[in-house]
């Protein structure tokens, strides 16, 4: 071996051996990023089926507020026609057509 290649297989194996341990940190950074990542999975899927659930729930309430609107309508209509009866029975009576 002549002396340059000696000085520069020193540094070049401690470059490689702190290569080494950077990959192994990686490997466990991957590691546990991997496992947050599994945990907030199941913590979407929770929300997840809640969510479903609370949506059932807001369109059973708007059926039912539907249902109720209808019925208003409809007795809102009564109410006018009642109303409008009344009215031309008096306006019928004043003038004399009864």
């Amino acid at each position: 071996m002549d002396p340059e290649s000696a000085e520069t297989d020193g540094p070049m194996e401690a470059r490689i051996a702190r290569i080494e341990s950077d990959v192994s940190h990686l490997k466990t950074d991957v590691a546990d990023i991997k496992v947050d990542l599994r945990g907030l999975r199941d913590k979407v899927d929770d929300v997840e089926k809640s969510l479903r659930g609370e949506i059932g729930s807001v369109r059973d309430d708007i059926a039912a507020v539907r249902i109720e609107i209808a019925s208003a309508k409809n007795w809102g209509l009564g109410l006018s026609m009642t109303l409008t009866g009344i009215m031309l029975t008096v306006m019928a009576r004043a003038f004399g057509w009864i």
